[in-house]
């Protein structure tokens, strides 16, 4: 699925802190990383409900809550599911179970070009007209939330903003600067979109930022072929295959 749907400079961003080191010396992050829903709802509790109750005015009510999750998530990190069913809570919404992660990107350790290279995908149902508010544990390069907006949007839903815990990019914000887009547009044109599947209006302000650092497509190219072994052997190393 091509990427052509970026974020709103309208939407609301909010976030807790800046680096994962702060969410991670947490006693239950571990079990909560590995599934543990009981040591989310205790991570939750303990770092993000007293910061969320201070951001109650920042959204209406009636929203949809929707974090990235697999169909299965047992033995997935249950942050991302928890916080979502706290915000729906606070936020007077409902937390959304519809909408799947598809596939498994192995992000963790990645660095930018292994994110872009290993897209999340998603299923399931929209609901044309509905507000979402994305949420998550963490983000870096912000490609996780910018695929999930990009779904929700191509079949008529409207992304009101985003929660993370941890925002962890060198640029804080998801929208990116437009002297980047137009950068990548000049000096890639339409062969941008032919490599990744993503529209360069559709990118997230780091990702513009770390691409618009290439001088062509083939550098653009040679990078991604070699993103694409390093995740290879990253699996590798911790006895997974990757499906195509």
């Amino acid at each position: 699925m091509i990427r052509s749907k970026g974020f709103s400079s309208e939407m609301a961003l909010l976030f807790l802190f800046t680096q994962v080191q702060q969410l991670k010396v947490h006693p239950a992050y571990k079990l909560a990383k590995a599934g543990d829903q009981d040591a989310a709802l205790e991570l939750v509790i303990d770092v993000a409900v007293p910061w969320l109750y201070e951001q109650r005015y920042r959204f209406g009510s009636g929203l949809l809550f929707v974090a990235p999750h697999a169909q299965e998530a047992t033995g997935d990190n249950a942050i991302p599911q928890t916080l979502s069913s706290v915000c729906a809570e606070i936020f007077d919404g409902t937390s959304d179970t519809e909408i799947v992660q598809s596939d498994r990107v192995y992000h963790t350790g990645a660095d930018p070009m292994e994110r872009m290279a290993a897209r999340a995908q998603f299923v399931g149902r929209v609901l044309p007209g509905a507000e979402y508010v994305l949420v998550d544990d963490v983000t870096s390069l912000g490609g996780t939330l910018a695929e999930l907006a990009n779904y929700i949007q191509l079949y008529g839903g409207i992304v009101k903003g985003a929660v993370v815990l941890v925002n962890a990019g060198r640029n804080p914000e998801l929208v990116p600067k437009a002297k980047f887009v137009q950068l990548i547009k000049e000096r890639f044109d339409d062969e941008f979109t032919d490599v990744f599947g993503i529209e360069p209006n559709a990118l997230t302000a780091n990702e513009a930022q770390y691409l618009a650092g290439f001088r062509s497509v083939d550098a653009i190219r040679n990078r991604l072929v070699a993103a694409e072994q390093e995740i290879d052997r990253r699996l590798r190393s911790k006895g997974i295959t990757r499906t195509p």
